[in-house]
Parts: C-alpha cells; sequence; structure tokens
C-alpha cells in the first residue's frame, strides 16, 4: 500500500490545499486546521450552515496564508505574528483558546460570505500554547492525543478502494460518483480492499506511526461541492454510504478513519511511501 494523496485544510470548511509532502505534528499535519471561522459568540462555523464557505480558496506562502474568493480581492494573513486578542472559541463541546485575526478579515469575512443568521463572521487561529485533548473513549488506556480546530482528530485516513466502492453503488442507482475531496481526508491510501481501514490498529512507515481510534460520522458537508459550493443532491452520499456500510450499534453514515500520532512527530511524509499496517 502507499499514500496516493495529502492534504490539509489550513482553515476549518474552507478549500484545501493538496500537498506533495509535509509534515506530521501531535496536532496532525503541518498547518492543517490552525483557523477558524466564527459567529459572534465564539461558535465555530462550517458548510453544514454556509456551504459556500467552499469557495474560499486557501495558499500558504512562506510567510502568509492567503485566502482567495472571486468576491474580493485575496486576504494575506501572516504566518507569524506578534501577540493578537485572545478569546475562547467553541469546536462542539470543547472550548479552545484562539487569537482574533482582526477587522481586516472580519470585514472580508463580510464580503464573500454575508452573515450567518445576523451574526458577524470572524477569523480566529488556534493560541500556539493551548492544547485541546482529544476524547479519551476510543483511545487506548493510558493513551492520550490533541488536535487543533478538527472536528474531533488529528488525522483523517480514507482509501481509494472505499471510495470506488462507494462510487460503484451509487452508480448503481443512478447517482453521481464523487471526488475523494468530499470526505476532506489528510492521508488517502491506495492498494486496500474496500473498507479495510476499518480494521485497521495502526499505519506508518519507518520513522513515523498512525493510530486509527475511530469511524469517521460523515455529515451533511459531504452532499457539498467542494469547487462550486452548491448541494445538488442533498440525501447523498449519505444515503448511499448507511446502505452499503451499516453500523448497527451506530446511527449514521461513516467513511474513513480518526487517527492519532503514535511516533514521528517532525517526520515528513509524501506522496508515494510505502505502508505498513497493524
Amino acid at each position: 500500500m502507499r499514500i496516493t494523496q495529502l492534504n490539509i485544510y489550513p482553515v476549518k470548511s474552507l478549500g484545501g490545499i493538496v500537498l506533495d509532502e509535509t509534515q506530521l505534528t501531535a496536532e496532525g499535519m503541518a498547518w492543517d486546521r490552525r483557523w477558524m471561522v466564527v459567529d459572534d459568540v465564539g461558535r465555530f462555523v462550517s458548510q453544514r450552515q454556509l456551504p459556500r464557505m467552499a469557495q474560499i480558496r486557501p495558499l500558504l506562502e512562506d510567510d502568509a496564508l492567503v485566502l482567495s474568493h472571486p468576491a474580493a480581492e485575496p486576504l494575506r494573513v501572516p504566518l507569524f505574528t506578534e501577540a493578537k486578542k485572545r478569546c475562547s472559541v467553541y469546536v462542539w463541546e470543547d472550548r479552545c483558546e484562539a487569537l482574533d485575526e482582526g477587522a481586516e478579515a472580519r470585514d472580508w469575512l463580510e464580503r464573500v460570505l454575508g452573515d450567518l443568521r445576523g451574526s458577524g463572521l470572524r477569523l480566529v487561529r488556534f493560541a500556539p500554547d493551548y492544547q485541546r485533548r482529544v476524547e479519551s473513549d476510543f483511545l487506548a488506556p493510558g493513551e492520550q492525543a490533541h488536535t487543533g480546530f478538527a472536528d474531533g482528530y488529528p488525522f483523517l485516513v480514507a482509501t481509494t478502494a472505499s471510495l470506488a466502492a462507494l462510487n460503484q453503488a451509487l452508480e448503481a442507482n443512478g447517482g453521481e460518483t464523487l471526488p475523494m475531496d468530499r470526505f476532506r481526508p489528510n492521508i488517502v491510501i491506495e492498494g486496500a480492499e474496500p473498507f479495510a481501514e476499518d480494521g485497521w490498529r495502526d499505519i506508518g512507515a519507518d520513522g513515523w506511526r498512525l493510530g486509527l481510534r475511530k469511524p469517521c460520522q460523515r455529515c451533511k458537508i459531504t452532499t457539498v461541492d467542494q469547487q462550486s459550493g452548491e448541494i445538488r443532491h442533498p440525501g447523498e452520499p449519505l444515503k448511499t454510504l448507511m446502505a452499503i456500510k451499516p453500523r448497527l450499534a451506530w446511527k449514521g453514515a461513516f467513511f474513513g478513519q480518526n487517527a492519532i500520532l503514535l511516533a514521528g512527530e517532525g517526520t515528513t511524509i509524501a506522496v508515494g511511501d510505502t505502508l505498513t499496517v497493524g
């Protein structure tokens, strides 16, 4: 098996960046989900509420995160900056410490996204001195992990074979096939059987290891075209996923595996790397 795709999403729920290689950190791949859009009370905002967030495309330069949208000039956010206003923000039930990126970013988001049910939108970055613990329910005894603004885990792993199986079922039902970006994984692997990842405990290569700890429950973001921000078929692929891969003990649709770093912080991984599984 080998890595066939690496992706990061610097701003939670905005567009992704496809990489040839990246560095592993305890919080996820370098620069993954280090920023987030929040409302006036600090609650995270995602494509669940504003599907058009998918139209904002990020770019990482040596010294800046650059956000682009057809309706405005690009926004440049320095990667390394002096202290800014500290605030509390929320990802689901987790309270996190963040730094507000200020009025320029707030005004830019208003131009391209408008508001959310009357609330303004702000851009915040994860405070570098703060740690957000991963839920312990699915970790091994004594295991600990932390993440940034991801929904719950620092890494998301998917396989090309599982997507092919899903697309085969979608076509059989007269539906459209989907690209992998609908599922917003960090690491995509080829060379496995469909849904084999659901039985893996760990993956890796020389110098690094990830532990696969929890199946990823999917939401309506999988129905959003990640290029246009449109929802053409509101029920899919969730309906088909539930039909071909039911989980009797859990409700919902699942695709991919949430993972944590077991070993190899600072290691560089690349497309083409050969993997072993445990």
